[in-house]
């Protein structure tokens, strides 16, 4: 009998140990506002993405774990399933929209703003115009008088892969063009090196670590001459939305879930009204402009009355 009873003991254990498992289970699955996922972000683009997965936790049941790396790095883990939301300056390019084709995975792509690439130099040089045809040549080892050098964030960088394809090259040239790891060491090295030009994404300069916030006053933002113009145009919210600055690029977020989870859920987020307001405030350019709202108070009847 003890040994009737001990068996019906487990027996309860394990079923109650099962049912709280499976009810664990049920309350973490993912939804489209609540669970935990892992998004892939372009370096270039971290200081906004960091503010718009703060106000989407802040307002769901989420939690979402931001991995930010050079584009290369990025699309590597993307493809190697390290997560299936990743946010790119780009759109998935032919090869890669190829390779989620043989999963059966129809990726979901979503305009969420405009970022630009800026030109910085040395605070203390008078010149703060630069033509974006200089800059080519010199990429494509043509030197140039105005351009002593280039510096970039990270050889495998958006930014890089944007000028490359600007110049028709496959590689940077190994004279007079420098790369670092972060856009804090471009800062840095610019602010600190007459002749230099930074190449860095827009959304750091708007939107510096604390780290940089002192480097950002040595420093000028350039307006750049596109191919073709007859002005010199500075990197505004303005200048991209009437599309006059040349080097404008657009943001997506890219979903590669299959299903309806955490990436659905946030690219509807940062599309909608608090995320366009929070791509506004960052200094870039939101795909909708939001709408402002317009408080009209009436006079009190004892204003009236003092009129």
């Amino acid at each position: 009998m003890k040994n009737f009873a001990g068996r019906i003991y487990l027996l309860v254990l394990m079923i109650s140990i099962l049912s709280i498992g499976c009810k664990k289970s049920v309350e973490e699955k993912e939804t489209i506002l609540k669970g935990t996922a892992t998004i892939l972000v372009d370096e270039t683009l971290k200081p906004v993405m960091e503010d718009e997965i703060t106000i989407f936790q802040n307002q769901y049941k989420a939690t979402i774990l931001l991995e930010s790396r050079s584009e290369k790095e990025v699309m590597r883990a993307f493809l190697k399933d390290t997560s299936r939301i990743v946010i790119l300056a780009r759109k998935l390019n032919e090869e890669e929209g190829k390779y989620f084709e043989r999963l059966k995975i129809k990726p979901k792509t979503t305009k969420i703003g405009t970022d630009a690439i800026a030109f910085i130099s040395k605070k203390s040089n008078n010149d703060t115009l630069v033509a974006l045809k200089d800059v080519i040549l010199f990429m494509q080892g043509k030197p140039q008088t105005s351009i002593k050098g280039l510096v970039f964030d990270n050889p495998n960088s958006s930014t890089v892969r944007y000028m490359n394809k600007l110049a028709g090259i496959e590689e940077m040239p190994k004279e007079g063009v420098y790369s670092f790891k972060f856009n804090k060491d471009v800062v840095k090295f610019v602010s600190e090196n007459d002749g230099m030009i930074g190449v860095v994404g827009l959304n750091w300069l708007y939107q510096p670590s604390p780290d940089m916030k002192d480097l950002i006053k040595n420093i000028n933002v350039l307006s750049v001459k596109g191919e073709g113009s007859e002005g010199f145009v500075a990197p505004t919210q303005n200048n991209l939305a009437e599309g006059k600055y040349p080097l404008a690029r657009d943001l997506y977020i890219i979903n590669c879930q299959g299903s309806l989870g955490l990436g659905m859920g946030f690219a509807s987020f940062v599309a909608g009204d608090i995320g366009q307001r929070i791509i506004l405030k960052a200094g870039l350019l939101p795909v909708r402009m939001p709408p402002r709202k317009v408080i009209f108070k009436n006079k009190s009847s004892n204003e009236n009355e003092n009129e």
